[in-house]
């Protein structure tokens, strides 16, 4: 089974995405910010990071930076997730490494259909 990272700094976000990504069959764990998730990754590299772009201590653009330059950091697949359709930050989480966004609010098609895209199900 795959195992995705969940990371948000909203704990109804993490508890969607986590319902929804286990339901379609996805192990899942879950991390605050991005600090966390780095710590989570330096543990177990996951298959994919479902993360969002706002988050304190270490935002989703960091984040990505710092785990692309980790080893093993360029392994997962990134769902990056907004809430604004802005092309720059869209075009800025790409170049830190995200294979591809998503809008907030999300729902079970959407995140099912990026997944597909990237390939992690």
């Amino acid at each position: 089974m795959k195992q995705v990272l969940v990371v948000d700094d909203s704990p109804v976000i993490r508890k969607i995405a986590r319902r929804i990504l286990e339901g379609m069959r996805l192990s899942t764990s879950e991390a605050a910010d991005g600090r966390q998730a780095l710590a989570a990754c330096s543990f177990f590299m996951p298959d994919a990071i479902f993360v969002d772009g706002a988050m304190p201590v270490l935002d989703g653009y960091e984040f990505l930076k710092e785990l692309r330059a980790m080893p093993g950091g360029d392994k997962p697949k990134v769902v990056f997730c907004t809430s604004e359709y802005d092309v720059a930050q869209i075009a800025r989480a790409m170049h830190a490494g995200a294979d591809d966004f998503i809008m907030k609010p999300f729902d079970r098609e959407h995140i099912q259909s990026k997944f597909e895209s990237i390939g992690v199900c």
